[in-house]
Formats: structure tokens, C-alpha cells, sequence
């Protein structure tokens, strides 16, 4: 296989900061969005990184989100915020709205924050690592605005994505952070397998009919432009569990949507806009126990789990966010790959606009 051309992190960062910009994005929230575009390549979720951006370019083109718009927070109690993201990107947003949680809850011990009038915020995990960093757990929820999942027993697709996020900070090990969609797979992710004419694992998207898709071309069909099927919940077929994905993707589109003010699946508002929604809620475990004593429990598990003998001598027993954490530090020293694909795609965004293309 031929190696993929791979940029440093800062070039990948300036290039996303000139299309932002450009498309009318004020400096400091472009420069906030494209730190955390691009922090998400780095962790190695290609689905969720600078790859968006022309779908963010199609959405602009139908007038579906506002770059110059400023996320404000409209109500608040010591311990809740509402915040209305404008209708613009939710990165920025989303980060003033995780900041607020964590400030709140170093107060009073926990505290939540939703947000309404938003739109793709990328990897939610990138919200809840900020929790753990700072010492605090986080639990972060999303709605999406197209429908996408099918429930356990359905033909069309009525969910959303709906991703979950947890972190927990950890002593000396690193933290722990889960991040996972409450489908099988990130439908962005069958979009990564298509750039790189890969096809699929059997049973992460099926047709109307219940029966599996494996070609990456006609499953990006069938997810984003066809009524009929979609992708499975967690677990997939019932048989193996998928209920519970069904399940998981309820609880976070309750938490996203009705708490938060936000639309169902892909309702628009009065004023013809998506309103995705969010939800960030923040524990301090130094409000129930030691912190030392909490971390330090934490890192027993985390140890212990890494000890277990492994099935596969070559593949160690993880925990969540050790394999985004190993690409990190990689993709840190070598540089974040990009499939052809996806360069043609940002060169011809920048063709289009008259915005200098500095990854040729």
C-alpha cells in the first residue's frame, strides 16, 4: 500500500483556521475550532477531525450554520447553565460550555450545562478529556441533526448517532476516557472507509430490508441519502444485544434534546436552522472522598485491567482512551495522514472560496 502524504499538527491547524476564517468565523473561536479539529486527528478519530470540513462546506452552502455567530449563556444557576450556540459549529461552544461546568463544580462540587441552537461539535470526548484534566469526571452527550440509527426491529433510521462520553482523571496512569457513538460505528467513519475504498465489517450498516452492507460507497448511500436503513445501535442485531445500543441512544438524546431545548433527529427550527444539542454534567470527587484516594482507586483498576493475561499475546488488555492517547503521541512526532481523497476535497474547498491551500 502506498504511504499517505502526513502533515504536522500546526500546518493541519493553519490550514483549517484560513477555511474558517474565511467562511466568516471570528479569529479567537476559528483558532479555539481548529485546535480542537485538529486534537482530534492527532487522538486518531480521522471521522471527527479536519475530514468535516467539507461536509461543514455543504452545510454552509444550505445556509445550515452561522460562522459568525457567538455562543451566549442565556440562564444560569450556581450549579446550571443553558447556553445558545448561535447555529454556529459546536466546538467553541461546547468548550465554553464544558468550562463552565468544571468552574461550577469546583464550587459546589458538581454541576450541568446544555446547549441548544448547535451543530456538529466533533468528538465529544475531546469535553470530557478537558473535565479529567482539570481533575473532575465528565459525562458529555449529543443529539445530531440527520437521522441515522435504526432502532432494534425498525426499517429506516429515526436516531441520531447520539455519542457518549465519559472521563474519570486517574493518578499515575492516564486518565480514563470513553468516547463512543451509540451506533456500532461513527457514520463519519464509513465516510473514512469510503475516502480509502475499504469495505465494511458485516453488520455496521444494513439496508431496509435488515440485511448488511459492506460496500463503503453504497453504505454512505444508504446513510446519508437514501429514507430506508442506516446503522445499527450498539450490539447490533438484537440477537447480539443491540437493544442496548437502542437503549444508550435514548439516554442521550433525552439528556441532548428535551433537557437541553434542542430538536428531535433532523427538525429544524422556526428559522429553518438544525438545533443540535448537547449535555455536560461534572462530578469533583473531592465533594464525596479524597482526591487521592479516588484517583488512587481508579489506578488499581486501570492496573489491574492492564495486568490480565491477554487472549492474543501481541495485544495487550487496554482501557478506553489508551489506543487515542498511543496515536497522540505518534501522530505528535510523525505527523497526521491524509488519504488523496480528502485532500482533493480541501483543495477544491479553497478553489472555490479563493483561500490559499497550504497542504499541496
Amino acid at each position: 500500500m502506498r504511504q499517505l502524504p502526513t502533515f504536522q499538527a500546526e500546518v493541519l491547524r493553519k490550514q483549517t483556521e484560513i477555511i474558517l476564517t474565511g467562511w466568516g468565523m471570528p479569529d479567537d473561536i476559528a483558532a479555539q475550532t481548529a485546535e480542537l479539529i485538529i486534537e482530534t486527528d492527532l487522538l486518531g478519530i480521522d471521522s471527527h477531525g479536519i475530514s468535516m470540513l467539507p461536509h461543514y462546506h455543504r452545510l454552509l452552502q444550505a445556509g445550515k450554520w452561522r460562522p459568525a455567530a457567538r455562543a451566549k449563556i442565556i440562564n444560569e444557576t450556581p450549579a446550571t447553565a443553558v447556553i445558545d450556540g448561535g447555529h454556529s459549529l459546536g466546538h467553541a461552544t461546547s468548550l465554553l460550555a464544558i468550562k463552565t461546568a468544571v468552574e461550577k463544580a469546583k464550587t459546589l462540587g458538581l454541576a450541568s450545562v446544555v446547549v441548544r441552537h448547535s451543530n456538529h461539535f466533533g468528538a465529544a470526548g475531546l469535553y470530557a478529556r478537558y473535565a479529567a484534566s482539570q481533575g473532575l469526571i465528565g459525562l458529555v452527550t449529543s443529539t445530531t441533526r440527520g437521522a441515522i440509527l435504526v432502532p432494534t426491529g425498525a426499517a429506516s433510521a429515526v436516531l441520531g448517532t447520539n455519542p457518549i462520553a465519559f472521563s474519570a482523571p486517574a493518578g499515575k496512569n492516564a486518565d480514563f476516557v470513553l468516547d463512543m457513538a451509540t451506533t456500532t460505528v461513527a457514520a463519519n467513519k464509513v465516510k473514512v472507509y469510503d475516502f480509502y475504498s475499504k469495505p465494511l465489517p458485516s453488520g455496521w450498516v444494513i439496508d431496509e430490508n435488515g440485511q448488511p452492507v459492506t460496500d463503503s460507497a453504497l453504505a454512505v448511500n444508504n446513510i446519508f441519502q437514501t429514507p430506508k436503513g442506516g446503522l445499527t445501535p450498539v450490539g447490533g442485531a438484537e440477537e447480539t444485544g443491540g437493544h442496548k445500543g437502542y437503549g444508550l441512544a435514548m439516554l442521550a438524546q433525552i439528556l441532548a434534546g428535551p433537557l437541553a431545548g434542542a430538536a428531535f433527529g433532523a427538525t429544524n427550527d422556526k428559522e429553518g436552522m438544525p438545533n443540535v444539542g448537547h449535555f455536560f454534567l461534572v462530578l469533583d470527587p473531592k465533594a464525596f472522598r479524597t482526591e487521592n484516594g479516588f484517583k488512587q482507586d481508579l489506578d488499581e483498576i486501570i492496573d489491574t485491567l492492564h495486568a490480565t493475561s491477554p487472549s492474543d499475546v501481541q495485544r495487550p488488555v487496554l482501557v478506553a482512551g489508551d489506543p487515542e492517547n498511543r496515536q497522540h503521541r505518534e501522530r505528535s512526532k510523525n505527523g497526521v495522514p491524509l488519504p488523496t481523497a480528502l485532500l482533493g476535497q480541501l483543495q477544491q474547498i479553497c478553489l472555490h472560496d479563493n483561500f490559499e491551500f497550504i497542504l499541496g
